[in-house]
């Protein structure tokens, strides 16, 4: 329901309904075994009154701070996060009584495409954020009906789980002396899920009819190209909050089959990797296991991309894990991020000192936050003394003139000699940001000065 606040200002307090006693009915879940662990009628009766428990207060708050917290670009109706609540004081009651009578009717996703890591470009399919809001409701409701039963070797958009696990899990598996990976490639996966095969899975497990129609219509809502709504066969398109988590129900089907043969796997949402001891035995899984994927799960596997190899010579989720499990950022990763360095502290750009570290910090933690955990911290090392020697040639261009960088080497603490020595040379900003002077003057503690990460603390 909509209240009214102190100063007569409507708000969203209860977003909106009140369904407490619905709500608290399959509030239980949270707390009991996994579904297999139920019988047949226990189950059912667990998630009967789903869609109540979707629009419960609570539930529908919980959401509203997530959507609005991760912000993001419209979709079809160009409605943006800011307008949502707006939205929702006028017409929350008739978007409920739809989602609860099964009439209510999704918008179709927008296209849009962003460009891949490895190169080619990547479709996303971004939903309305009344949308976004009410998927958001929905995977809060289902994760911890679904997630409980999913693999220990799945990783991918999971609570309390990340990329940096599944790579400590694979670096597990080759110290043990899993010499070869199947490296599988699922080609277009988000794009070619299969829906019939999906929706027989969430039908088995929830009751609620209206959750599993309504679940049924963000798959088909269509995606709007051009000013014309495409229908959708196939495919969860990348870009609502529901995705992931349909993705995992489908290729939970791979993980308990490769469970089921005893094989030692790691899967990060699409990227998965088998691990065995010989060649010969990778090459018998990968025949049959791409025969599981494209008969059973109707999906296909790129060929191309898919490969049994020693695990040294193949990338996973950005590493490589080598001899013995050590791992180290794969070259891919490492040229990937010496570019971006390239770019922000390219002369062209015209930025101040203050303005590329304002643009540059963000990114060397987010990679060191990431890469930080390797076993290979010469690697670490070398890229932090790139990185600094970059930021020297950066300053020293910005210095300009042979009277402001005598003055400015002098006032860091270079001696007279040392200072003239080094602007009176006749050499480029890439030898000059060698030298000893810039060494002494912009040192370590420069840089701590500018907040820079420490590629050291992570050597």
């Amino acid at each position: 329901m909509i209240q009214g606040d102190a100063a007569g200002q409507k708000t969203v307090d209860t977003l909106p309904g009140d369904n407490r006693g619905e709500a608290s009915k399959c509030a239980g879940l949270r707390d009991q075994d996994h579904p297999s662990d139920m019988s047949g009628q226990e189950w059912r009766s667990a998630t009967e009154g789903l869609m109540e428990r979707v629009l419960a207060r609570d539930n529908m708050k919980q959401a509203l701070k997530r959507v609005l917290a991760n912000k993001g670009a419209g979709g079809v109706d160009a409605m943006t996060v800011d307008e949502l609540k707006p939205h929702l004081v006028a017409h929350w009651e008739g978007i409920r009584k739809r989602l609860m009578n099964g009439t209510y009717q999704p918008s179709p996703v927008r296209s849009v495409e962003i460009p891949k890591p490895d190169g080619g470009m990547r479709q996303l399919g971004i939903p309305t954020v009344l949308d976004r809001l009410i998927q958001q409701a929905v995977l809060q409701v289902l994760t911890p009906i679904f997630d409980p039963g999913f693999s220990e070797s799945s990783f991918g958009f999971r609570p309390k789980r990340s990329a940096v696990q599944a790579v400590k899990k694979a670096k597990e598996y080759v110290a043990e002396g899993h010499g070869y990976v199947v490296d599988i490639d699922l080609e277009n996966f988000f794009n070619t899920v299969n829906h019939d095969i999906l929706m027989g899975i969430v039908r088995s497990r929830i009751a609620d009819v209206r959750v599993v129609k309504l679940i049924r219509k963000y798959l088909t809502a269509g995606v709007l190209v051009g000013g014309i709504a495409t229908p959708t066969g196939k495919g969860t398109p990348q870009g609502g909050p529901l995705s992931p988590l349909l993705s995992n129900i489908l290729l939970d089907l791979l993980d308990k089959e490769l469970e089921r043969r005893g094989l030692a796997f790691v899967r990060y949402a699409d990227d998965g990797n088998i691990y065995v001891k010989s060649r010969r035995a990778g090459e018998r899984v990968m025949v049959s296991i791409t025969e599981f994927v494209e008969k059973r799960l109707k999906l296909k596997i790129n060929r191309d991309k898919s490969a049994v190899d020693r695990p040294g010579k193949r990338k996973f989720l950005g590493f490589t894990v080598r001899a013995r499990g050590k791992t180290s950022p794969a070259k891919k990763s490492i040229a990937r991020f010496m570019d971006k360095v390239r770019r922000i502290t390219s002369p062209t750009k015209g930025l101040s000192i203050e303005q590329v570290f304002e643009k540059l910090n963000p990114l060397l933690r987010g990679w060191l936050n990431y890469f930080g955990c390797c076993d290979t911290p010469s690697i670490l090392k070398r890229l932090g003394e790139w990185v600094r020697h970059r930021i020297r040639m950066v300053q020293w261009r910005l210095w300009k003139h042979s009277s402001r960088r005598y003055d400015e080497l002098v006032k860091l603490g270079v001696n007279d000699e040392t200072a003239r020595m080094t602007v009176g040379s006749a050499k480029g900003p890439y030898r000059i940001a060698q030298s000893p002077a810039l060494h002494i003057g912009l040192n370590l503690k420069w840089f701590c000065s500018h907040k820079m990460p420490d590629f050291i603390c992570h050597s």
